[in-house]
């Protein structure tokens, strides 16, 4: 997954993504070290908060952008 340098890239801390996800740090931290499965509503809204797919998130594509809504 790439959560933790999408993070690091829009120079942000696991406590800024935990308050906008509306979890404890230690449980965002948890997702990133992968010692917690991702769930898919917070995937979801990690894809919207980055402005990514959900694929590129969890390493499946290198082209991040998202695909278009229907």
């Amino acid at each position: 997954m790439r959560i933790k340098d999408l993070r690091e890239d829009a120079d942000l801390t696991q406590q800024d993504l935990a308050s906008y996800l509306h979890i404890k740090q230690n449980t965002y931290s948890q997702y990133e070290n992968n010692k917690r499965q991702l769930p898919l509503e917070i995937l979801v809204r990690l894809a919207e908060f980055y402005h990514v797919s959900t694929d590129y998130i969890l390493g499946l594509t290198d082209v991040d952008v998202p695909y278009p809504r229907r």
